[in-house]
């Protein structure tokens, strides 16, 4: 499935991408009964991309920044869950990928909110 973005605009794209990821884990999280941690990473893992694409159509540039800081708060909070996950003796399989998908978003995040101010 082919996803379309605004104007090629890459920190929506790989916020998408990263989401569905995340989703894919999630449900493997599931499948060995680790639904708690599961609906967190789902919630909030989802969460970046969501505010990113709110943060399009931001009503000023403060309003902006202000959406892509809660995408970045997010972010953080997704980093703990995966950190969990990874450090977990219960869960198995963890995908080291995941971290440098976030470790990306994370990059460019951080690169927009300071070019913002």
């Amino acid at each position: 499935m082919k996803l379309e973005y605004r104007k090629e605009n890459i920190i929506l794209k790989i916020s998408v991408e990263f989401a569905l990821v995340i989703i894919d884990y999630s449900e493997q999280l599931k499948v060995h009964k680790h639904y708690e941690i599961a609906s967190q990473l789902i919630r909030s893992g989802t969460s970046i991309g969501a505010n990113i694409w709110e943060a399009q159509s931001s009503e000023s540039r403060k309003d902006f920044g202000h959406k892509l800081k809660i995408a970045d708060k997010e972010a953080k909070e997704v980093e703990y869950w995966l950190l969990l996950c990874k450090s977990s003796e219960h869960i198995k399989n963890y995908d080291e990928e995941l971290d440098g998908k976030l470790l990306s978003i994370q990059k460019l995040l951080s690169r927009i909110i300071s070019t913002n101010k």
